[in-house]
């Protein structure tokens, strides 16, 4: 049984766990995104998102911190860049797993993408796009267009409102009274 166990060993020793993970990790850093198998992708998530969160404090103490883990330059160097730049608002969830619907053919394992979220510029862009469009509709079937009559303040609001406060107040009540009170043969409609 795997009670309370939180870790995921992967099979390896902790120096290969701990190897496999650095590797990875400079792979995802470097090239910002990783096909790889699921199991390996959540272990990777727990390594990576900790050195992405010191990356946004740029301080020799912290690149010392980060390049013990990595043991690359390449990617230190590619992570206190322009990663830092693109996460540096983002309070955490670095990372996107998007799982593949094909399975490895040796092992039948399940497979996955591991991707950094501010670099997939194509999600990006369909989300923008579908915030944008979502807003605009939803917006224009409550008003009745950008703004609605009495914000834009043009000459068809301004007109149906006069005419509406020029016409005879009639209630719902005096329109029923004049209708009741009047014989089934005869329908009266009250003046305007």
């Amino acid at each position: 049984m795997r009670h309370g166990k939180k870790i995921n060993h992967l099979g390896r020793t902790a120096a290969h766990r701990n190897a496999m993970l650095s590797n990875m990790a400079s792979s995802l850093i470097i090239s910002k995104r990783v096909t790889t198998t699921v199991a390996k992708a959540k272990a990777l998530r727990q390594f990576v998102e900790p050195l992405l969160t010191k990356a946004k404090d740029d301080t020799t103490h912290s690149r010392r911190t980060v390049f013990a883990t990595l043991q690359n330059k390449e990617s230190v160097k590619e992570l206190y860049g322009s990663i830092a730049e693109k996460i540096a608002n983002r309070p955490g969830g670095y990372t996107r797993i998007l799982k593949l619907s094909a399975s490895r053919a040796g092992d039948n394992a399940d497979m996955c993408i591991i991707e950094l979220v501010d670099f997939n510029e194509t999600l990006l862009e369909a989300k923008n796009a579908s915030e944008a469009k979502a807003t605009t509709t939803r917006r224009s079937r409550r008003r009745g267009g950008k703004g609605g009559a009495e914000a834009t303040g043009n000459e068809a609001g301004t007109s149906a409102a006069v005419v509406a406060e020029d016409a005879p107040a009639t209630s719902a009540t005096e329109a029923e009274a004049t209708t009741l009170d009047a014989p089934a043969d005869e329908k009266q409609t009250p003046e305007a």
